[in-house]
């Protein structure tokens, strides 16, 4: 107001003055827009550090709403993760490998990448042991999982922290079979561990002491804690024995109620791979020559289940075939589980839990690894925007520089990987726009 009382009273100058303020307020509307415009690709970023700040009643935890994952009442939440099975192991470790857990997590970070999925499991004696014997837990153990869950929080990235293995890797559950064999169980093969009622306790007893431990860094129980976005029953759950389905659709069915009867805040998958079974023998025509003894349409209809998960290997499940064979599959294999995740009976979020490519076949090279992640991180992109049941994907596997040990052939170390970290950035942002 100032400055237009000196305007009236210099008419000569007026002329010059207005200039001189019409170029200012262009300046000031160009600097209003490009903040807005950083703020609003950050937002995805600000908006997961909010949410996972709510540790005050049941605001701050994942929801479902339909097809779509929501936080804080009805904001669609879209998930651009990685798999870091190691995590805890390494967080074992303050005085050496707790930095690796903190440097990845933070260069997840500032690529906006904002899940992460777990391993809440280490079982027997032949690794470093979560769980040693029924119910004998590591207190190391346990403390690296509470760093790995505040270091998370920190960081603005959920967690999906899977509860067991169906292989023998850290335990699995042919170490639940030789305890109850230990204590006089007669057991015909890791296959029973769905059915006896001893390897069941053991494993109800497990899911217990993960979900109401109280994280020696944060104070808050896990199953009250919304920094974990969902659990897992079990990683790959398969059994060769009844490729009918329905051992699993049973084993399925009690551990899912006995894990909501003790956390109802979180959301809950299965772990599985996709594979179809006999509810729908047609759709069996998806899957890549054989049966697991999952059922992906009756598995997923289980009401404690809250979203559908797929894996994708088309390198090992389709051994000798072309690239382009393999992407004809991957495509195929996407698409089928859209569908029907997006339907009746089903009519829940999808989300591509695993996938990669492997440095060790043949002719590989980064530029493929890109090409097939540009391709599924396009069909995620599409499929959420468009209001489909996308609700993300999470690759096979983010690792820091030097852990030589731990890779399998699908690490991706994004300090040696500026093409592969860049198309990750990407599809953080394209995600982030979608509302």
């Amino acid at each position: 107001m100032l400055k237009m009382k000196n305007l009236s009273n210099n008419s000569n100058s007026s002329g010059s003055r207005l200039s001189l303020i019409l170029a200012l307020l262009v300046v000031a509307i160009s600097l209003y827009h490009q903040v807005g415009e950083s703020c609003e690709q950050n937002s995805s970023f600000s908006s997961s550090l909010s949410n996972l700040d709510d540790n005050n009643g049941r605001g701050g935890f994942v929801r479902t709403r339909g097809t779509r994952f929501v936080v804080n009442g009805n904001k669609p939440l879209y998930l651009n993760g990685f798999n870091a099975y190691w995590l805890m192991y390494m967080a074992s470790e303050p005085s050496s490998d707790r930095g690796k857990v903190t440097a990845t997590l933070e260069e997840a970070a500032r690529l906006r990448m904002n899940a992460v999925r777990t391993w809440a499991f280490s079982d027997g004696t032949s690794y470093k042991p979560l769980q040693s014997s029924p119910g004998s837990y590591n207190e190391d153990m346990f403390k690296g999982l509470d760093f790995v869950i505040s270091e998370a929080k920190r960081n603005g990235i959920y967690l999906i922290l899977s509860l067991a293995n169906n292989y023998e890797n850290y335990g699995g559950r042919k170490q639940y079979v030789q305890w109850a064999r230990n204590q006089g169980q007669s057991l015909q093969s890791d296959d029973d561990f769905y059915t006896n009622p001893l390897t069941k306790d053991f494993y109800k007893n497990h899911i217990k002491a993960v979900l109401t431990r109280i994280n020696s860094i944060t104070g808050v129980a896990y199953k009250d804690d919304p920094t974990i976005f969902a659990w897992e029953l079990m990683n790959e759950p398969r059994c060769q024995s009844d490729l009918s389905g329905k051992t699993l659709q049973n084993w399925i069915t009690e551990m899912a109620r006995h894990v909501k009867s003790i956390d109802s805040n979180h959301l809950l998958e299965i772990g599985m791979e996709g594979y179809y079974g006999e509810s729908v023998p047609d759709r069996k025509q998806y899957n890549p020559g054989y049966q697991v003894g999952t059922d992906f349409i009756s598995n997923n209809q289980i009401p404690e289940v809250d979203f559908t998960t797929i894996h994708l290997y088309p390198d090992q499940w389709l051994p000798g075939s072309s690239d382009q064979a393999q992407l004809d599959f991957v495509d195929k294999w996407v698409q089928a589980h859209i569908q029907d995740s997006n339907s009746a009976p089903i009519g829940k979020p999808l989300l591509l839990a695993e996938f990669g490519k492997s440095s060790r076949t043949s002719g590989y090279n980064v530029g493929q690894r890109d090409a097939y992640f540009a391709r599924l991180y396009n069909t995620i992109y599409a499929c959420a925007r468009s209001g489909g049941p996308c609700g993300g994907g999470a690759f096979w596997q983010l690792m820091a520089p030097g852990m030589d040990s731990f890779k399998d052939g699908y690490e991706v170390i994004l300090a040696e990987c500026p093409s592969t970290a860049a198309l990750i950035s990407q599809q953080s942002r394209k995600l982030s726009t979608i509302s």
